[in-house]
C-alpha cells in the first residue's frame, strides 16, 4: 500500500479550512504542486531525497517553494529535484524566484519533463498535458499492481483527451472548482464542474475519485451538490486538508 496526504485542498487563494495544491506521498518522498500548503511537507519528510511535480506555474501551485528554506531546516534531503515543463521552470526562476522578490537561491536542481521519470524505489511518472490558460500537465504514477493520477487546473469532460491516460486507475484526485451551474464560468477560467468530473471517472474506469482544488469562497463542500450526482459515479469523495489516502 502506498499513503497520499492531501496538504492542500483549495484552489486560487487559501482559506480558514484549507491551503492551495500540495499532495505529498511521504515515504516516497514525492510532492505534487507545491501551493501555500508547501509548509506542511516538513512535518512529513522522511527520505533522503525530494522530487517535486509541478502541474504547472500559477501562483496558487508553485508559491509554496519560496517556503522551501524552512522546510528543508536541519533536515538532511539531497537532492531535491523540481519537475515541470521547461518554460513553466524558466518562468519560475525569472519571475518567482527574481532576487528582486525572493533574494536566496533555492537549493534545487531543474529537470524539465520530456518523457517518463523512473524514481529509484518508488513509481513510473509519467505526464500529459491539460488544456488551461498558459497550459498545465497532469500526473499518472505507476507501480506494477496499482497506479494513482493526479489532475489539476482544466475543464473535464466525459470524453476528455487525457480519458486514456488515467484509465483504470487506483485512484484519481481530480479539480473540481465549481458547480455545474456555473459551467461558463469554468469553461472561461479553464476549470472543472462536477458532473463532468464524474462522468470522466466512470468512462475511464476509475475505482475512486477524490475530489480537490476546490472553490475557496464556498461556504461548506455542500456547494457542489455531490450527494445529488453521486449516482453518476458513487466512489467519490470531497478531499480536505490533511486527508490521508492508502491505495
Amino acid at each position: 500500500m502506498t499513503k497520499l496526504i492531501l496538504l492542500g485542498t483549495a484552489g486560487f487563494h487559501p482559506n480558514e479550512r484549507r491551503h492551495t495544491a500540495c499532495l505529498m506521498l511521504p515515504e516516497l518522498g514525492i510532492v505534487l504542486d507545491a501551493g501555500t500548503a508547501m509548509f506542511r511537507v516538513r512535518d512529513h519528510l522522511c527520505t533522503s531525497r525530494l522530487d517535486i511535480f509541478l502541474s504547472h506555474a500559477h501562483l496558487d501551485h508553485v508559491v509554496g517553494l519560496t517556503f522551501l528554506l524552512d522546510v528543508l531546516y536541519g533536515k538532511q534531503i539531497d537532492p531535491v529535484t523540481l519537475y515541470g515543463a521547461a518554460e513553466k521552470l524558466a518562468a519560475i526562476d525569472r519571475h518567482l524566484l527574481a532576487k528582486e522578490i525572493f533574494p536566496v537561491a533555492l537549493p534545487c536542481n531543474y529537470e524539465a519533463l520530456t518523457g517518463p521519470v523512473e524514481l529509484p524505489g518508488g513509481p513510473r511518472v509519467t505526464h500529459f498535458p491539460l488544456s488551461h490558460p498558459g497550459g498545465t500537465l497532469g500526473f499518472r504514477l505507476s507501480w506494477p499492481d496499482r497506479a494513482m493520477a493526479y489532475v489539476t487546473d482544466t475543464t473535464a469532460s466525459a470524453d476528455a483527451e487525457y480519458l486514456e491516460q488515467i484509465r483504470g486507475v487506483d485512484l484519481l484526485v481530480h479539480e473540481c472548482n465549481f458547480p455545474d451551474s456555473m459551467s461558463e464560468l469554468a469553461a472561461v477560467t479553464g476549470h472543472s464542474c462536477l458532473t463532468p468530473v464524474l462522468e470522466l471517472a466512470r468512462a475511464a474506469n476509475v475505482k475512486r475519485l477524490v475530489l480537490t482544488h476546490l472553490n475557496p469562497l464556498a461556504d461548506s463542500d455542500e456547494f457542489l451538490g455531490l450527494e445529488q450526482a453521486r449516482h453518476i459515479f458513487p466512489a467519490v469523495e470531497t478531499g480536505w486538508d490533511g486527508m490521508e489516502i492508502e491505495f
